[in-house]
């Protein structure tokens, strides 16, 4: 295995200009959500430091993560992997095979102990010894736990990394379990959806490459960058929410108007994601813009939350455009029983003190 190189030894090696790095570094930047002074410290970081080493490791998923993954196109998953890290395991898209793939873990292991991440798609089933995934003629789990051991952190990419995903769903007799669960003892960067947004991996990756150190990650592991807000947040039918417009069957008048799905079992308001605001395929489009609702896919246990196109729960709003002169009426409705009941004390009132004064 060669010495690793930085990014920009990499590109400058391939004809690309000075003026064209520092683009791509405030491109990236901006699609990260930083300032300018975030882009020279991205440029310095890409010329000076060497390429963070990844071992890629797969249990049991359906590969939707890494089919995802090179779709990015801020910035380019070729970028990435050909010059940001040193993309050293992959075994869904590496060219050796048999002991001489294995031979390269031990050789990672060795070489950048406590300076590669371990990525994991994918879940280690547990029961009958982990034998229901087997990978290089052991149990995966068993390989997991040995390259966690010299691993600098572990980005647990997708649902099933995360949170177990279908695999674990009840009555789960594999035993499927998180990532989390099984690795204790190193710090763990939970990526969830099924599959998560292209943009947010290679972003996730990007900002270790460039910092140095693992983003800041709110209460469940997940990057505050990309999982701070609700999709409903930021999605652009919130307003037909607050109005009270809803679809009420697919392919309705409310539904070809784009009016909000949540009665159709949209789950945007209790998920927090950033489908609304990076968007798919280069930010074209995602789910509820394209006339489905969300199905949580980025939440813990939403495999075993009923059915996706169960509302959540009855809600009761003002329904602004629908339901204004409901509103004004029962507005002035309550604003009249407000004072023919102060009138009415008043009276008692007065009676109360006139019986007092005769008494006396």
């Amino acid at each position: 295995m060669s010495s690793v190189e930085s990014f920009y030894d990499v590109i400058r090696r391939q004809g690309i200009t000075r003026r064209s790095f520092t683009k791509f570094c405030s491109l990236t930047a901006s699609s990260l959500g930083f300032g300018p002074l975030a882009a020279s410290k991205m440029a310095y970081a890409l010329e000076n430091k060497p390429r963070v080493p990844v071992i890629w490791m797969h249990g049991l998923e359906c590969t939707c993560c890494s089919e995802s993954f090179i779709r990015s196109a801020h910035p380019l998953v070729k970028d990435v992997v050909l010059s940001m890290i040193s993309l050293d395991y992959d075994d869904t898209i590496m060219a050796a095979a048999g002991h001489q793939a294995e031979a390269i873990l031990e050789e990672t292991k060795e070489k950048y102990k406590g300076k590669y991440i371990l990525a994991v798609e994918g879940n280690p089933p547990l029961n009958e010894g982990g034998m229901f995934c087997i990978d290089g003629g052991k149990p995966f789990v068993e390989k997991l736990k040995y390259m966690a051991e010299d691993a600098m952190a572990i980005i647990a990419w997708g649902a099933c990394a995360s949170w177990g995903c279908v695999q674990a769903a009840a009555p789960n007799p594999t035993q499927a379990t998180p990532i989390d669960k099984v690795i204790r003892d190193k710090p763990i960067i939970k990526v969830p959806g099924c599959p998560p947004i292209a943009e947010v991996m290679t972003g996730v990756v990007t900002f270790i490459t460039t910092f140095g150190r693992l983003p800041e990650l709110d209460r469940q592991g997940r990057p505050k960058m990309f999982y701070s807000q609700r999709i409903h947040d930021k999605c652009y039918r919130r307003p037909h929410f607050d109005a009270g417009q809803f679809v009420e069957e697919w392919d309705d008048e409310a539904a070809r108007k784009g009016y909000c799905l949540y009665k159709m079992g949209c789950k945007g308001p209790t998920t927090y994601n950033a489908c609304s605001t990076v968007r798919w395929n280069g930010g074209v489009s995602f789910p509820i813009q394209s006339g489905h609702g969300c199905i949580g896919c980025s939440e813990e246990g939403f495999w075993d939350k009923g059915p996706f196109y169960e509302r959540l729960s009855t809600i009761h709003q003002f329904g602004v455009e629908k339901n204004a002169d409901e509103i004004g009426l029962a507005a002035v409705g309550v604003v009249g029983a407000a004072v023919a009941t102060h009138a009415a004390l008043t009276a008692v009132q007065r009676v109360t003190k006139r019986l007092d004064s005769d008494r006396r």
